[in-house]
């Protein structure tokens, strides 16, 4: 009877440290958390211009009509101011902050409001459209209360985590809930790994931090399932994955991704069968890009990538991901499976953004004709076919000359097609960049502009221009 009683005392007390232990693992509340890490968390708002421009009628007056001058304004391009909002998070006491950078791309002004009600213009110190990261600079001395990465490798599925940020403009606002899933691609961008969270997210959360129950930031809020609202499915980029390209941004305002110059694709079972590999795992070399690391090293059409760097690839889409964080120019071991057996390649990495591959897998801006108006012409940006068609240099910017008027102050000095390069000896990326030198030159006394562009003969010149 005695073994009996000490058996079932043994038995209650650790049945009573064990649920005593699942206690202290589920928080009574989240307030001193909240309270200590709200203050790092920062709300953005844009400014974008958005030129229009439409012809309200369904036909064109023919050239030379007397209605053409008649009715003319009502196809002028059209102005409004579109503003956006997001949120971010302080990673320094100088205000450095970070946030996607579909919140802050092609903005105009940047404010960033801290702690509910200081705020303060921010630069963009650099951003990446690859990973949706963007770092920003507060245009201030002030010391701010930075918050701390951690290790979004050690978060499981089912920890506890809570977002902060600004949905719909409603700032300092916190949301709870679990991780859900790990190692999610939903196809928004090249590099995905989302953590999957049912904290809820919504319009406004982007770019906003993803906490562990230690105030560590293990996750940046990016993007929701659903149109209408958090449904309880929401993604994050992974601390560890997002603080590479953050580093970079900072020392060098852009990223630096290693490059294997090779095309892959998934390792099916019945492509294992044939190859004798014992399961569908690796990542299948479809074809190698010329001159590049990959086909320096040797590595051929066909092979299955099994490993790289002593990382096992299981999944193709592994691969880019892993590449991607690896330190250009490093020389790694890539083990490979052909001819039925593994080989082992060395293989120096290149950088992704200087290669060819990457050049050409670029996607064009959409072709939007802009009208200068104090030049009386019409431009749009250049874009890959361009460059690809005239047989430019690969990092040639500028604006393409689409219409001139007859009363253009160009109109002997340029002609159709032409590309503008520089306005004033300043490098011309967009309209904006060209509308603001042209009115500059016309507040001055002088009201003379040089221009420098390419011909339609892609000869370059230099064109001295008086404007009215």
């Amino acid at each position: 009877m005695s073994k009996f009683k000490l058996y079932f005392t043994t038995f209650i007390i650790l049945f009573a440290l064990q649920a005593q232990s699942l206690s202290q693992s589920v928080p009574a509340s989240f307030a001193d958390l909240a309270e200590r890490l709200m203050p790092s968390v920062v709300n953005i708002s844009t400014t974008t211009t958005i030129t229009t421009q439409s012809n309200p009628f369904p036909f064109q007056f023919p050239p030379g009509s007397p209605f053409e001058d008649m009715f003319k304004e009502f196809g002028a391009p059209q102005e409004r101011q579109s503003s956006a909002l997001g949120s971010g998070f302080i990673i320094d006491e100088e205000g450095i902050v970070v946030t996607n950078n579909h919140v802050i791309s092609d903005a105009e002004d940047i404010i960033v409001r801290v702690n509910g009600d200081k705020e303060f213009k921010a630069k963009v110190i650099g951003a990446d459209p690859l990973s949706d990261i963007a770092v920003l600079k507060l245009e201030t001395k002030e010391k701010f209360k930075p918050v701390q990465f951690g290790n979004s490798d050690k978060a499981r599925i089912g920890d506890w985590v809570i977002a902060i940020g600004n949905p719909f403009g409603l700032g300092g606002t916190v949301t709870s809930g679990i991780i859900s899933a790990r190692n999610r691609s939903i196809g928004l961008s090249r590099y995905e790994d989302y953590i999957q969270t049912d904290a809820s997210i919504n319009s406004g959360n982007s770019g906003g931090p993803l906490f562990d129950m230690n105030g560590d930031v293990i996750g940046i809020n990016t993007a929701i399932l659903g149109r209408n609202g958090s449904i309880g499915i929401g993604f994050s980029i992974p601390s560890n994955s997002a603080k590479i390209v953050i580093d970079q941004l900072i020392e060098f305002g852009e990223t630096k991704r290693g490059w294997l110059g090779v095309r892959i694709q998934d390792v099916t079972k019945e492509i294992a069968e044939i190859e004798k590999l014992d399961e569908a795992r690796g990542a299948l070399v479809a074809s190698v890009a010329p001159n590049s690391p990959s086909d320096k090293a040797g590595v051929k059409a066909g092979d299955i990538i099994l490993e790289f760097n002593g990382e096992k690839i299981q999944e193709m889409k592994e691969l880019p991901i892993i590449v991607a964080r690896t330190e250009v120019g490093k020389k790694v071991k890539v083990k490979l499976w052909r001819n039925k057996k593994e080989i082992i390649k060395t293989i120096t990495l290149g950088r992704l953004e200087t290669s060819e591959d990457f050049k050409v897998a670029e996607k064009n801006k959409p072709i939007e004709e802009i009208e200068i108006k104090n030049l009386k012409i019409s431009v749009r940006e250049i874009n890959n076919d361009d460059i690809k068609s005239r047989n430019l240099p690969n990092q040639t910017n500028g604006l393409i000359v689409t219409k001139i008027d007859e009363n253009s102050p160009l109109i002997n000095s340029v002609e159709i097609n032409s590309i503008i390069l520089e306005a004033q000896k300043k490098k011309i990326r967009n309209a904006k960049d060209l509308d603001q030198v042209v009115k500059q030159v016309l507040k001055s006394n002088q009201k003379t502009i040089l221009l420098v562009i390419y011909n339609s003969q892609n000869q370059r010149r230099y064109i001295g221009v008086k404007l009215d």
